[in-house]
């Protein structure tokens, strides 16, 4: 963990200051009544704080393995849209980062954002040489402000741990790391400019040409500064306008799915964030992943062990979930197999979601994607009380899979996802 809150001086300084009035904010809201649910309240709280607060909601909203379910569910609406900045501060980054005019660079750039989040904004550009662009900028500050806020997050969680040593096993510095790393890989555009140069080369060697990534332009692009193709498509959740660029929806997303699961085993990394706005339908019928900043990577050993949790999902095999979820998860203590079973047969029994039976058995599946979302927590809730603690990445597979299941929903919704044989999840 970087201890940098020093280095970054007065701005470090001035930022716990913003940060301490915040929290004293709410603090004296709390004392003269205003005392929403604890959930809401912190949500609240954390979009006051911003970039570096509002990144580790949506760590909490993708994280039911970490966090209990009330708070996973309540920041689920922690967005990270911010406002732009004024383009001339782009201009002067542009400037700085890479070193020479912009008309050498540029043609023209389109001064109003097509997007903005708490890290980047997003313009349309066109280079000197003809090719359309999107220019990633970073916002000026940044860094600063994440290091300095990880830093004053990562010291209150280790004091929270020596006051109470029973949190120890819970990790919170150790989450606070892991945030760290994952906040300071999206910083990194060069990292990400890999990333995309990765997967170009994954299906390449795949012979996939139903998939696309952007094509970084390396020569303008820097730590703080991605130059890319721009792609022009739709949502893949934009099922009226899919229609339109391909006759079979249901096929293109299966394309979709096969090429990620694919790169689970195939590729040194997965694409760790699937949401609507990140795989599009291009106009000619391919499917375009974009945004490569957050990425997770997945040991052979432990896909094997999801891979085998699903098939016995599929099969209403309760020893083998058990199983399988004690190789997926960490733990401290020896874990009795038989009772996570029973656990397990007795939590789908309940909810009337999994039939066991002796000559056959299927997963009834969830009517919606929040039934979905409750029973992955509640068997996560169930393997932790046996002592199991599951690692981030298996967290970072259940949110891509509860992604998928929403496009199920809205581009094949009689498609069975585990008996389906185009599908190549468990092959």
């Amino acid at each position: 963990m970087a201890r940098v809150t020093v280095s970054q001086g007065l701005k470090g300084a001035l930022r716990i200051g913003q940060t301490m009035t915040v929290l004293g904010r709410t603090g004296l809201g709390w004392v003269r009544g205003h005392r929403p649910p604890a959930p809401r309240m912190l949500r609240e709280t954390f979009e006051s704080l911003g970039a570096t607060y509002i990144k580790l909601g949506q760590f909490i909203a993708s994280s039911p393995t970490f966090f209990p379910r009330e708070y996973v569910d309540e920041f689920q609406g922690c967005l990270d849209r911010t406002p732009s900045i004024p383009y001339t501060s782009i201009r002067r980054i542009l400037r700085e980062e890479l070193g020479r005019p912009l008309e050498e660079v540029y043609s023209e750039i389109d001064p109003v954002a097509l997007a903005s989040a708490s890290i980047a904004q997003v313009h349309a550009a066109r280079l000197v040489t003809g090719e359309e662009v999107v220019i990633k900028v970073q916002k000026p500050g940044v860094e600063t402000v994440l290091l300095t806020d990880l830093n004053f997050l990562y010291l209150s969680s280790r004091l929270v741990e020596t006051l109470a040593p029973k949190l120890s096993w819970t990790s919170l510095s150790g989450i606070v790391e892991e945030i760290q790393q994952t906040m300071m890989e999206e910083c990194d555009f060069i990292q990400e400019a890999r990333n995309l140069d990765t997967f170009r080369r994954f299906l390449q060697d795949t012979h996939n040409e139903e998939v696309a990534v952007p094509k970084v332009y390396h020569q303008c692009s820097t730590r703080k500064v991605l130059t890319m193709e721009r792609f022009h498509g739709v949502s893949l959740t934009d099922l009226e306008t899919i229609c339109r660029v391909t006759k079979d929806p249901e096929r293109t997303l299966i394309t979709a799915m096969n090429t990620w699961f694919a790169s689970l085993t195939q590729c040194e990394f997965f694409h760790a964030d699937v949401h609507a706005g990140n795989l599009m339908v291009l106009d000619d019928g391919r499917i375009g992943f974009i945004d490569f900043g957050i990425v997770g990577r997945i040991r052979p050993q432990t896909w094997q062990a999801v891979s085998d949790f699903i098939g016995a999902v599929m099969a209403g095999n309760f020893d083998g979930m058990a199983d399988a979820m004690v190789r997926i998860g960490i733990t401290r203590e020896s874990v009795e197999v038989t009772a996570l079973a029973r656990d397990l047969r007795n939590l789908y029994q309940s909810m009337d979601r999994m039939v066991p039976d002796d000559s056959a058995s299927e997963w009834q599946g969830a009517d919606t994607d929040d039934e979905v979302n409750n029973i992955l927590m509640e068997v996560v809730r169930i393997g932790e009380d046996h002592g199991l603690h599951f690692p981030r990445e298996f967290a970072l597979l259940l949110k891509q899979f509860l992604y998928f299941d929403r496009y199920v929903h809205i581009l094949a919704p009689e498609m069975d996802v585990f008996m389906d044989d185009r599908l190549t999840m468990l092959h």
